[in-house]
């Protein structure tokens, strides 16, 4: 046992004998002197690279944001609540009582009673209450070959701003194409499926619902768009196509509107949308050309 075990001994001496065991130990790294408490050290701010500044002027994004040790500046933190907060307050925003009858808009409103079962349940925010299901029966034109429908959505705060604009634009756009507009509506507590009921109840070719979409960092006034061919209940998102961002500092709402009717016409023309639609036939009418930089808001100084 003894002669095993001192041959284990030799072996691993050798062993570590050929991997440098022997060799002389690194010189000691001099460490910093690190001042008593209450004194803070901090490393040093990170300059942005020159391609972070290049590329931050191209973009909305946060890039070349820096850091402090381990952690993102003051200012940065302070942006990402600020901005934080918009998005909040766009989901908590809702739609005054006479908001839509005081803009020229037929009220509706989902099966939905309050704010919070809005963001709760989404199904009930897919088909009218029936005060509204029969208050469109009685005074929406019929027939049209497009119906819009202007929504709440998850921003009511983008729903009266850009909403408002969006909706003119595009009135006017389709007109501009020969394409029919039906009743101006507006629905409150509202969600994407609900333009199929809406659709179907007035018959039009074409459903394109306006509503805010769910904000991000900074955009509580985005809206998305959605627009189906021969809406009518069941039908899926594969159904639909569809733009978002549509705001100041992304798709502008006049931009938007040309590309919609585009859309709108391309559906009643090859009679159906989502992904049976020949997109390659009006990508020329759709497409968007170069435009300059946005410059990212700042919500707080720095």
């Amino acid at each position: 046992m003894s002669r095993t075990s001192g041959g284990t001994r030799a072996l691993m001496a050798a062993l570590r004998e050929r991997l440098g065991a022997s060799d002389p130990a690194p010189p000691r790294v001099a460490m910093p002197v690190v001042p008593a408490p209450p004194a803070r050290v901090y490393t040093p701010r990170r300059e942005p690279l020159r391609g972070d500044a290049d590329a931050a002027r191209h973009t909305t994004a946060l890039l070349g944001i820096g850091h402090v040790g381990t952690r993102y500046a003051t200012d940065v933190v302070l942006q990402f609540q600020a901005e934080l907060a918009v998005a909040h307050e766009a989901v908590a925003a809702e739609l005054p009582d006479g908001w839509a009858s005081d803009h020229g808009f037929l009220p509706l409103v989902s099966r939905v009673s309050n704010h919070r079962e809005f963001l709760l349940r989404p199904d009930l925010g897919r088909r009218l209450a029936p005060d509204s299901l029969q208050r469109l029966r009685d005074q929406a034109e019929r027939g049209k070959d497009v119906q819009l429908i202007l929504a709440d959505g998850l921003s009511a705060t983008a729903c009266m701003g850009s909403g408002v604009q969006l909706h003119e634009e595009l009135v006017r756009a389709c007109e501009h194409r020969g394409l029919s507009v039906g009743t101006p509506v507006c629905a409150r507590y509202a969600r994407v499926w609900l333009e199929d009921e809406i659709g179907q109840e007035v018959g039009a070719k074409v459903a394109i619902i306006l509503l805010g979409e769910r904000p991000g960092l900074g955009t509580g006034d985005g809206l998305s768009a959605y627009v189906v061919y021969e809406p009518a209940i069941g039908k899926t998102d594969g159904d639909r196509n569809m733009m978002s961002n549509i705001h100041a500092r992304g798709t502008p709402p006049a931009e938007a509107a040309h590309r919609l009717s585009a859309l709108a016409a391309a559906m009643i023309e090859q009679r159906t949308s989502g992904v049976t639609l020949d997109l390659a036939r009006v990508a020329a009418d759709i497409e968007r050309g170069y435009r300059a930089p946005q410059v990212r808001q700042r919500l707080v100084g720095g």
